[in-house]
């Protein structure tokens, strides 16, 4: 009688636990859709920082094997505390306000203020937030994209110069860059897009650049827009030939400099 007793509350016990215990030990599939992120970060340099971003995980994530990736960097007046604001322009506003969906999973994250995306602690940040969010879903790595706008468009080119063979391609909006880096990226197709009334940032910073790619032999496109001033991005980020032009590549190089 004891035994069968035993045997009644280990079954009982056994069920009970597979109803209320096996979530703990398992971590939970990810949704798709945009969501607030915070990782604690180890860089190159060995600083252990925190970086706080939007998440964006395709309709269909997890599945479909390993998934494209957006590295989208916002403007100078994005910076700061209240994450919030990284979705006032770009691909995260567009989520937030349309409920638009992308075919990329889509990481946004926010630089802190006084700082600047091309700044070599930001650049260390940038790349060890991709490592970690690589590590982590279920990404492709021969797909991946930058793409950012004013600061974050200065922060596309560093960044991309930086590790010219980590990316497929990049889309740097009213931003500068170094036009001796070039060498460095005529492997690396790039869509440039510039307003040309632009008050801000001249046109003539993503001209030099692009000038520079193209004497390099890079696979470079240009978009100047007449009658636009410093915001490029609006009208650049509603296009969906942009997200076509990011899936019909993939890295050629496997080497960082």
């Amino acid at each position: 009688m004891r035994a069968e007793l035993f045997t009644l509350v280990a079954a009982i016990s056994l069920s009970a636990c597979g109803l209320f215990c096996a979530p703990l030990g398992l971590r939970p599939a990810p949704q798709s859709g945009q969501r607030p992120q915070s990782m604690t970060i180890e860089t190159a340099s060995g600083q252990t920082v925190q970086m706080r971003f939007w998440l964006y995980l395709p309709p269909g994530y997890p599945g479909r094997g390993r998934w494209p990736l957006i590295l989208f960097l916002h403007g100078a007046g994005e910076r700061g505390d209240d994450l919030d604001r990284v979705k006032i322009h770009g691909p995260p506003k567009r989520i937030d306000t349309e409920d638009a969906s992308f075919p990329f999973v889509i990481v946004s994250p926010q630089c802190p203020d006084e700082g600047w995306w091309s700044e070599d602690d930001q650049i260390e940040r940038l790349d060890a937030l991709l490592e970690d969010v690589v590590s982590r879903y279920e990404i492709d790595p021969e797909r991946l994209y930058v793409t950012g706008l004013s600061m974050g468009g200065y922060g596309t080119w560093t960044l991309a110069a930086r590790y010219p063979h980590r990316f497929a391609a990049i889309a740097p909006i009213c931003g500068g860059g170094d036009p001796g880096a070039a060498a460095w990226l005529s492997h690396l197709p790039a869509w440039v897009f510039h307003g040309a009334k632009d008050p801000v940032v001249p046109l003539e910073a993503s001209r030099e650049m692009v000038d520079a790619l193209k004497t390099a032999g890079a696979p470079v496109t240009f978009t100047v827009y007449p009658e636009v001033g410093h915001d490029a991005w609006t009208e650049s980020y509603q296009n969906p030939a942009l997200y076509e032009w990011f899936l019909q590549h993939r890295r050629t190089g496997r080497e960082d400099r």
